[in-house]
Formats: C-alpha cells, structure tokens, sequence
C-alpha cells in the first residue's frame, strides 16, 4: 500500500507553495478547494510516514533474529510491531476514503407523526427532545423553524435546525421509519401500543447550492396558529412558500417577524430542494451503492423503541441496548458509532480496500 502513496507527500508540498502564491490567494474559492485538499492530505501524510517508520523498524527487528541473544526480545518487539502496523493500515484506508462534501454541513431535521394517533404525535415529541438533548451534549446550537403541537403535548410535525462540527456526518442515519412499543399514557386498559415516527435528515444547503428562481415562488402570509401568545396569534406573521415546478411546500411560524419566518422557510426549502437533487443523482447508482447501514430513505423501518423490554433495537445493524432511558435522554452515540463505523467498512469494501488481518 505505501508504494502506491508515494504521490501524498509531494501534493502536500506543491499545494502548501501554491497558498502562499498572491493569485491563488486573490482566487478565494480556489483558495478554499486547495485549503480542503491540504487539510484532507495532511493526516494521510502523517500516517504513510509512520508506516514507513514501522516498516523500517520491523526490518531491523528481524536482523537481530538471527542473534540468538537479542532473538526473545527481536521476537516480542516485532509482536508489537504488528499490531502497530496493522492499526496504522487501518487509519490509512479511512483517510483514503473520498471525503462526503456535506460532512461538515449543519442539518435541517423534520419528523412527523406517523401511525398511531395521539400516541404517535407524543413519540414524535420524544425524538425531537431526544435530538435537542443530542445536540445540547455535542455542544451544536438547535433552531426550532416550525412546528405543529397537540393539545396532549405531542407534535404532529416540527422542523428544526441543527448546527455544529460535523452534525449531519452524524445524524444522516437518522432517516427513516422509527416505531416505539409501548402502553400509552392514553390507554386506560394497560395495552401496549406500536406507533411510528418519520425523521428526515437534510444537509443544510447554502444559496449557492440550489439556483430558486423568485418567479417559481408562491408566497402566502396568514396568522401563526398554536402556543404564542396573543401578539403572535393577531399578527400575519406565518409564512407558506411554494416551490411551484416541484410542488414542495414550507410553512414557518416560530417567529413573530415575517421576514424572520420567510428567511427560515427559504433554507428549509432549499435544503428540502437539494436533497432532491441529491437523491436524484443517488439513486442512478442506488443499487451498486446500498450497504449494510440501510439506504437512508425515509420509508425503511430502521429503528423500534420497546418501552417494556427497556431495549432500543437498530434494524440495520441488528443492534440491541438495553440503555432506553438514557438513549432517549440524548445519549445516542451507543448506535450513532456503529453506523458511521459500519458505513466506512462498507465503503472500504466498494474500493476494494477493506482490511485482511487473518
């Protein structure tokens, strides 16, 4: 593997001359792609040096074999060597990875009610909390863009915004199906209940992303509706936005300035349009690129919530805690790990460059 990276090392040189040069600094975007290309190079770098280093000290660890004296220890130390090596073959092919362009993008979340009535409005009220504990943990900042409460406490849809180092490289596994079993609060029989939630998880896209034509734009005001008080009930503060070639529709009520809710609504749907966009090219190669971690779409069952067995259950890892209340309360890394883990594996294995170590 390393002769074949014998290029990083002098990329890394050309492009740290090519950012000190005036033009290329005059270039502001070419300046930042080559900025990402040296940030991306530069722990590969670290990690082929090391290697070699572990090589060569290996090699010299099997000369002092041949020494009857030194051949117990040569013997243990190239024990350890190996171990060395086979790690540092592991951080390599991650970082020979291609790097996910949304990675390091903030998120626009939505879930909604599903199945199940009121009982499904209050499981979707517990994901939302569930993330917002998540986020507060991560230390990423949460905004609440629109929602649509239940006289019990549950939420039939909410829309919020999540940003921080690397949150949607995190909580892109979230898409999809999730189904809690357990008795309602409304049940008065003890009967326990399957309900279902949707969650989508949206890269938040900047303007440059998605071209929006204004005269594609229909734009409706109408008085907020729900918990705000009375200025924000007597105020056309609402905003409804239509994406007319497409059809997608966003509301946002959570502030009392229009303009506040037409700028939420306006990043929702451009999220909502390039995910779209991003889908579309996906799914050109849906089937040579569906791994163990699921497709990410919406409409796949991946995770169920059982209340009386104390369990979370992932469907796509075959994955079981017994840790409900605290997963709940925000401590989801316990899956969120695997997923990332076993996403990389699966794209390691599409590259042909998974590790063998037996």
């Amino acid at each position: 593997m390393i002769e074949k990276l014998d290029w990083v090392h002098p990329r890394l040189e050309e492009l740290g001359m090519l950012l000190s040069e005036p033009g290329v600094v005059a270039d502001q975007k070419r300046w930042q792609s080559l900025m990402k290309e040296h940030a991306r190079l530069e722990p590969l770098d670290a990690a082929v040096q090391k290697m070699e280093k572990l090589l060569r000290e290996k090699e010299e660890s099997e000369i002092m074999l041949s020494d009857p004296a030194m051949a117990e220890m040569a013997r243990e130390e190239a024990a350890v060597l190996e171990q060395e090596i086979s790690a540092c073959e592991d951080q390599i092919r991650l970082l020979l990875l291609p790097p996910d362009p949304n990675a390091d993008r903030n998120v626009v979340m939505e879930i909604r009610a599903g199945a199940g009535g009121e009982e499904a409005a209050l499981f979707a009220a517990m994901l939302m909390r569930m993330y917002q504990r998540y986020a507060e943990r991560r230390g990423y900042r949460v905004e609440m863009m629109d929602i649509s409460p239940t006289e019990l406490g549950g939420i039939k849809e909410a829309v919020f915004g999540i940003a921080g180092d690397g949150a949607f490289s995190r909580l892109r596994y979230e898409s999809g199906v999730h189904r809690v079993q357990r008795v309602p609060v409304t049940e008065s029989n003890g009967k326990r209940q399957t309900s279902t939630a949707t969650v989508a998880v949206m890269p938040e896209a900047e303007e440059v992303d998605v071209e929006i034509d204004p005269e594609d734009l229909r734009i409706d005001t109408y008085r907020a509706s729900g918990h705000g008080g009375q200025y924000i009930n007597r105020t056309d503060s609402a905003v409804r936005i239509t994406h007319l070639p497409t059809g997608v529709v966003v509301t946002c009520q959570d502030e009392k300035s229009q303009l506040k809710n037409k700028e939420k609504a306006m990043r929702v749907l451009r999220s909502r349009l390039y995910e779209r966009a991003l889908e579309e090219k996906q799914s050109q190669e849906a089937e040579d690129r569906r791994s163990q971690v699921g497709t990410g779409d919406r409409s796949e069952r991946i995770r169920t919530y059982n209340f009386n067995e104390g369990r979370v259950t992932d469907h796509r890892l075959g994955l079981s805690i017994y840790t409900i209340d605290s997963f709940v309360d925000g401590d989801i890394d316990c899956i969120l790990q695997p997923l990332i883990d076993a996403d990389r594996q699966e794209q390691l294995k599409r590259m042909g460059l998974e590790a063998n170590h037996g």
